[in-house]
């Protein structure tokens, strides 16, 4: 090289012109850029070289000036095209005759420059530029209007964001959803998430800090999640929305029912027939009715909902319930395992219809114990729609009129007593029902009283779910019975020790062993049954649908729906998914009940000590009573099971589950978390 060498250099990929004005030892040259600064070059810095003609820094700007009309990338779709024809390669100078009749340095440059950027028509070998093949022409067209369509899409989407985040309106795109969704995941499963490079791109973007709690507040700055957004469902894999397939072939169910597979069905539309649930209940799927014989013999009939009228075995509506299992209650709402207008439509014993359903006629012996039974598939008519507060009330007025309602409790509680003679074990603990006002956002604690009316439907419910175990048994059929192990409680002497009430039954709880699913039928310990399954909500568990399926099937004298194998398996999948929605309600219950705590932060409660739960760091678990709810909480002083003090929240963060109380009495800061 030579003074006066016009040479091109890239300092942090851009551009620059010098001219080489001295060596710099045996390799190294100093250049001059256009604003008279120096830079010491290797050979190997230098791109382009303009030899044989020689420049003064000063002249940069002019030769800069004289190429601009040359660079238009356009014009080398021109030259690949002839090239390409010819099946020869080129370099800059032949490039610069090629498109501009001439080979003078600016000519020769311009050349140079569009071949170094382009990325479409040609590749570099060398010193030579080889015209790349149609085809790869053609993909790499794709892929950069591709790109160019991705970073006008990215654009938009930031667009929209800052116009959301500013208070204005915007009109969510298509393609905004996949970097949503991975907002969502982000915020959802943080380090765990999949594809979570947009979700921390989009965060970047928008200078917030690229973790999980940022991502949530962002979800929730835009108006697409609630600040209370469940998370623990999120987490889960339980479906929240019905596919329009199966919407579709709900509708079409209830334009077209299907035929009905057990047509013989017995007309019982003749008996009283009382249905009792919650005010707020949809999914009516249990009534009682009785018939008083002949022979003076008093039988009492558990109606319990036919779901299965409306489905097969194996069609959509079966499969997408076999996904759910079943419906999960959330202080929020409820995430049905049937689509709404089937489950609370033609699926459920809706007062004044004749409906199909599942019938248990049991004759009970004057002790309570089963003296005989049958089951049919039948046809009723609901005459009451009934709450529990209604039977309650019925029962303890004595209303004359409905005098069946209080035989029925005196058989419930015969009946009761009886599971007691057969060693059923019963805990009673305060239990409460959170809802949530959806418009409003306003949560209500209700503590659910052991009353008359509910200790009926539970006893008849356990009734029809011994019964059907029978049937089961009897006939050999592999159904999912339900079993207990017996537990190992503690002695009498101990359970004396402790106060009656919560105190006594939190210890009896803790040693219950879990139910357990089989095909065989075993002793259910807490029951005291030798027999058991469940059958009285099809409509909302998977595994008493299964029950339905294999009765009906039998009953019809048809092969059974369900071989042992296949009853097996599908029992895996009950208890998994069971277990699953189990742990998302009680954690979503967990938090709105911090919640309700949170916004009353003022109320002083009284609190039972339950029992320790790390004696040695006096962690222990303590019962707020007028609200049925159980939190931990540290002492710093002596206390005992049993022992009442009052509480006031001092500090609480649902989304942490988090919270701290106060002695109120003695001002003793407590921590529970």
């Amino acid at each position: 090289m030579e003074k006066g060498t016009l040479v091109e250099f890239r300092v942090n990929g851009e551009r620059r012109l010098a001219v080489a004005d001295r060596p710099e030892g045996k390799k190294h040259w100093i250049v001059i850029d256009d604003r008279g600064q120096p830079h010491t070059l290797h050979p190997r810095q230098i791109t382009y070289e303009l030899a044989n003609e020689f420049f003064k820094s000063s002249e940069i700007p002019k030769f800069q000036r004289e190429i601009q009309p040359y660079l238009d990338p356009s014009s080398l779709e021109v030259a690949w095209e002839i090239l390409t024809e010819m099946g020869e390669s080129t370099e800059p100078s032949d490039l610069a005759m090629l498109l501009f009749s001439g080979k003078t340095a600016p000519l020769c440059y311009a050349a140079y420059y569009l071949l170094s950027e382009d990325k479409l028509y040609f590749k570099q070998k060398g010193d030579r530029y080889e015209p790349r093949s149609a085809s790869q022409v053609s993909e790499l067209k794709h892929q950069i209007d591709m790109e160019a369509q991705r970073q006008h899409e990215w654009q938009g989407f930031l667009d929209r964001l800052q116009r959301v985040l500013q208070g204005e309106s915007a009109d969510w795109q298509p393609s905004d959803r996949p970097r949503l969704d991975a907002l969502e995941r982000f915020a959802t499963l943080g380090d765990e998430a999949s594809h979570r490079t947009p979700a921390l791109e989009t965060l970047a973007a928008l200078k917030r800090q690229e973790t999980p709690p940022a991502a949530w507040q962002l979800l929730v700055d835009l108006g697409l999640w609630s600040p209370h957004e469940n998370l623990f469902l999120r987490r889960s894999q339980i479906p929240t929305h019905f596919s329009t397939k199966v919407l579709d072939v709900s509708h079409h169910r209830l334009e077209f029912p299907p035929v009905d597979s057990n047509a013989d069905r017995v007309d019982l539309t003749h008996l009283k027939v009382y249905t009792i649930d919650d005010e707020s209940t949809l999914e009516i799927d249990d009534g009682l009715s009785l018939e008083t014989l002949p022979d003076g013999q008093q039988r009492l009939w558990i109606h319990i909902a036919d779901p299965t009228r409306w489905l097969v075995p194996g069609d959509d509506l079966d499969l997408e319930a076999r996904r759910r299992i079943t419906t999960i209650y959330l202080p929020t709402g409820m995430i049905p395992m049937f689509p709404s207008e089937l489950a609370t439509g033609p699926m459920s014993l809706i007062q004044g219809k004749v409906c199909c359903a599942l019938s248990f006629g049991v004759i009970l012996d004057e002790s309570g114990g089963v003296q005989d039974y049958r089951i049919y598939t039948s046809l009723i008519k609901t005459t009451y729609r009934l709450t529990y507060d209604d039977v309650d009330e019925m029962l303890q007025w004595g209303v004359q009129a409905e005098s069946e309602l209080e035989t029925i409790a005196k058989w419930a509680k015969r009946r009761e007593a009886w599971r007691q003679s057969q060693g059923a074990i019963s805990i009673h603990m305060p239990e409460s029902s959170i809802k949530v006002n959806r418009e409003s956002d306003e949560i209500t604690i209700q503590l659910l009283e052991d009353s008359m009316s509910r200790q009926l439907v539970a006893e008849m419910m356990i009734l029809a779910g011994e019964v059907a175990a029978r049937y089961g048994r009897d006939h050999s059929l592999p159904m999912p019975f339900r079993a207990q192990p017996q537990p190992e409680l503690p002695s009498e002497s101990e359970l004396l020790q402790l106060p009656a009430g919560p105190v006594r039954g939190c210890a009896i709880r803790r040693c219950m062993p879990r139910s357990e699913l089989s095909i065989t039928p075993a002793r259910h310990a807490s029951l005291g049954l030798d027999n058991y399954t469940q059958v009285t909500s099809p409509i909302r568990r998977y595994g008493d649908l299964l029950t339905h399926f294999q009765i009906k099937a039998h009953l019809r004298g048809a092969d059974l729906p369900f071989s042992a194998d296949e009853m097996k398996e599908l029992m895996l999948g009950i208890t998994s998914t069971v277990q699953e929605a189990a742990l998302v309600e009680r954690q979503t219950n967990r938090y709105w009940g911090l919640e309700f705590l949170r916004r009353h932060a003022d109320e002083v409660w009284q609190a039972l000590m339950l029992r320790w739960l790390r004696e040695h760091e006096n962690l222990g678990l303590v019962l707020l009573e007028d609200l049925g709810l159980e939190l931990p909480i540290r002492f710093s002083r002596s206390i005992d099971p049993g022992d009442r003090l009052d509480l006031r929240v001092s500090h609480v963060d649902p989304r942490q589950d988090i919270i701290q109380f106060q002695e109120v009495q003695q001002a003793i800061h407590q921590t529970v978390g």
